[in-house]
């Protein structure tokens, strides 16, 4: 049997076990079915839809995947990730089998892609939420970035089958029904694989938590969330506007960027698996930032398929870096109850990072250019990370292993003291308006 992941892990318990390589197969099969519907504003366009309607598709899944988050970190909290894990799993099997039966432009159309929406996000926080929890706290930045490789491969995979599925058969929508179909069969597995984690998560709490936003403003994570900001703004060039500026410079596809954005992704990962100890979150973080800006920055000279390997390299390294990060620095400031809030607020950043950006950026390339694009989301990363910089020059990060052994008293860039929800509701009663906030 699986070994139970509710109970708090001790300082000595690995990493690497059944848990962690059980969990790494479902997030690539998940990250493969998603990488297989990346052809979604194709197929509107087949069904003789326009982009503005794409637009609308993505933004209302997007934003259900939002409201749905300031639910979702409390019952993950409260119940354990099993109940929240399978639901949201069957939400994104259900959006796919709509997909498949979808033979026009109808309201069904809206309701596939929340359910897909809602159900992406939903699996991605509890297998975060669920390997935090596996692992000792100084190792937490160390398992989320591992855990994040997984996604690489998938995505490697599912655009080269996506490609492959394009090429080979002709124009109709036996494309799209297989495409979503092999994502329908992706995530059936998939919850096989959660089903079977899951069997000893036997979480369960009579406590009623504080309220999410009380929650939110108590351990508010300070300015790590404007790189989250930034992060959804990077996700919006490379996943919204990289295939419009391919087909308006007559560049066959975008395979190479992907192919190469995933792979200089996995292998600094793999290199840079304990800077979080050695080199710090921070660091990883201006580091990140300076590949998020030179990738887009380079975007901006491509004008054939092997020019995007240059700046997909330097994407892939600013991702690698990032992500685990700054997911790890602002679920940390959550106490290990809290966990689940922490990781959907964070993840519900990124996300709204995307939903503000992506509408400023298409409007700046319809009003100039792409490569006025490019430079602004250039300009933006080297602006927040600037000022998310100046802001936190004063923390000590409780994972570096300097930081934690010279200045056991410094203020931290996370890794809160626990406190009991009675006292915090009870803190709430007697001075709701006075919380207390991390810069």
């Amino acid at each position: 049997m699986p070994t139970p992941i509710s109970s708090p892990p001790s300082t000595s318990s690995p990493v690497y076990n059944r848990i962690f390589w059980l969990i790494f197969a479902a997030n690539t099969t998940l990250v493969l079915a998603n990488a297989l519907t990346f052809r979604f504003a194709e197929f509107v366009r087949f069904l003789g839809g326009t982009e503005q309607l794409t637009g609308l598709l993505v933004g209302t899944g997007a934003f259900a995947a939002i409201a749905v988050r300031l639910k979702l970190g409390d019952d993950i909290d409260t119940c354990g990730v099993r109940r929240l894990w399978l639901t949201c799993g069957t939400l994104f099997v259900t959006g796919c089998g709509l997909l498949v039966l979808t033979e026009s432009l109808s309201w069904v159309l809206y309701v596939a892609r929340i359910a897909f929406s809602v159900g992406m996000a939903g699996m991605f926080t509890c297998s975060m939420v669920c390997i935090q929890n596996a692992v000792p706290a100084e190792r937490r930045t160390e398992a989320i970035g591992s855990l994040g490789t997984s996604g690489f491969i998938g995505m490697i995979a599912g655009t080269l089958l996506g490609d492959l599925v394009f090429n080979a058969l002709p124009d109709g929508s036996i494309r799209y029904t297989i495409l979503f179909g092999a994502a329908l069969a992706l995530g059936t597995v998939y919850l096989g694989i959660v089903l079977f984690v899951t069997v000893d998560d036997s979480t369960r709490s009579s406590r009623s938590n504080p309220r999410v936003f009380y929650l939110m403003f108590r351990y508010w994570p300070g300015s790590v969330m404007l790189v989250a900001l930034v992060m959804g703004a990077g996700l919006a060039v490379t996943t919204v506007f990289l295939t419009r500026m391919a087909t308006a410079r007559n560049i066959n596809g975008i395979g190479t960027f992907f192919t190469s954005y995933a792979l200089s992704a996995l292998v600094i990962r793999v290199l840079t698996r304990n800077w979080s100890r050695t080199l710090g979150r921070r660091k990883m973080i201006l580091l990140g930032l300076c590949g998020h800006a030179c990738g887009h920055g380079l975007l901006i000279t491509v004008q054939s398929q092997w020019q995007f390997i240059l700046p997909a390299l330097a994407c892939g390294m600013g991702h690698a870096l990032l992500f685990p990060a700054v997911i790890s620095l602002s679920s940390g400031a959550f106490p290990r109850r809290f966990r689940g809030t922490g990781t959907t607020f964070a993840l519900g950043v990124t996300e709204l990072g995307v939903v503000v950006f992506s509408p400023l950026l298409g409007w700046i390339i319809d009003t100039w250019n792409f490569n006025t694009m490019f430079a602004t989301s250039a300009v933006i990363t080297i602006t927040f990370g600037s000022v998310y910089l100046i802001t936190s020059r004063q923390l000590h990060d409780d994972e570096r292993l300097v930081d934690r052994t010279t200045c056991p008293d410094a203020p931290r860039a996370s890794a809160p003291p626990e406190v009991r929800s009675d006292t915090i509701e009870a803190s709430a009663e007697r001075s709701p308006a006075k919380t207390t906030t991390a810069s």
